[in-house]
């Protein structure tokens, strides 16, 4: 009966033993992960994702994440090139690319990162100025990632880029900022109101030049119109005068005139001048020939009278 009992717990012992070593013996490595085996404390094999066995109580095996890790670092207060102390925070992403480096070759590469990350970022903002950590955070996260990387690289860590996350100037350099910001934006206020207002000017001379342009061109081709219309007026005139004259010429051309109706017809234009409304009465020199002409008509008329036989009373 006792020595029941004592094979009985020897088999419980013995299956317990079992289970205990498969399951320290099954290790599952999760993606993203790799698993490090050391066999007594020496490196031995790194295994990959996936189900993997190792011998139980001679081998361990340690899970690295080999994912890129972000890791924001503690705010510090640095002192940049002009003597400025700011407050300043940074983000690095790190990834293990060698992880039989990084457990071998450090004793906490995670720790590492970190100090290694403080102290490159009171270097890389000593060596710039304030306003340049404002203006060229890009520049400052390059110099950080070129700086860490060659001691990064011995402990088969990559940084693969660093991002600075906060730049806090002290209260009065606040202050002294927003003045000077409000100053610039006033000024560049003035400059665009001066800009304006000289653009206004000029499109009001550009008008003003045009309309008198529009205007003189307009008074030139008014004058030019009404010259116009005075030179066809004068030529119609002259030719309307010209075919009068030329008419007359021929009318009196064709009846053969003789001395004695010239004569009268002069005088007859003697008598229109004499009847017009003008204080002054000018003779022509061919005066003396009209009344020549009229003392000739005088004569005639007077002989067709005494020619004529006068008829006396009958009783």
């Amino acid at each position: 009966m006792v020595m029941g009992i004592v094979l009985a717990i020897i088999a419980a012992v013995i299956v317990l033993l079992v289970i205990a070593t498969i399951t320290k013996s099954v290790r599952i490595v999760q993606q993203g992960f790799e698993g490090v085996v050391t066999r007594f404390g020496e490196f031995k094999d790194i295994k990959n994702p996936g189900l993997t066995f190792i011998f139980p109580y001679i081998e361990q095996m340690r899970i690295v994440d080999v994912r890129e890790t972000p890791r924001t670092g503690d705010r510090q207060q640095v002192i940049t090139r002009d003597n400025v102390a700011v407050i300043v925070n940074a983000t690095i992403f790190s990834q293990v690319v060698d992880v039989r480096l990084a457990l071998f070759t450090n004793s906490d590469y995670l720790v590492s990162v970190d100090n290694l990350a403080r102290t490159s970022v009171r270097a890389v903002f000593g060596s710039i100025t304030l306003d340049e950590a404002f203006s060229q955070r890009e520049r400052i996260g390059s110099l950080l990632q070129t700086q860490m990387e060659e001691a990064t690289d011995k402990w088969g860590v990559r940084i693969n880029r660093v991002e600075v996350l906060e730049i806090t100037p002290p209260d009065q350099i606040l202050q002294a900022m927003a003045l000077q910001k409000q100053a610039d934006q006033e000024k560049r206020a003035r400059i665009l109101e001066s800009e304006g207002q000289q653009q206004s000017a000029v499109n009001v001379a550009d008008g003003q030049r045009q309309a008198a342009i529009k205007e003189a061109e307009g008074a030139q081709q008014s004058a030019i119109l009404r010259a116009e219309g005075t030179r066809q007026a004068l030529i119609l005139e002259a030719e309307g005068r010209a075919q009068a004259i030329s008419n007359v010429y021929a009318a009196i051309t064709q009846q053969s005139p003789s001395p004695e109706l010239i004569a009268i017809l002069q005088l007859d234009t003697l008598a229109k001048f004499a009847a017009s409304e003008n204080t002054k009465l000018i003779i022509p020199a061919e005066s003396a020939a009209l009344l020549g002409a009229a003392q000739a008509i005088r004569s005639v008329m007077s002989d067709v009278a005494s020619a004529t036989p006068s008829v006396g009373p009958t009783n």
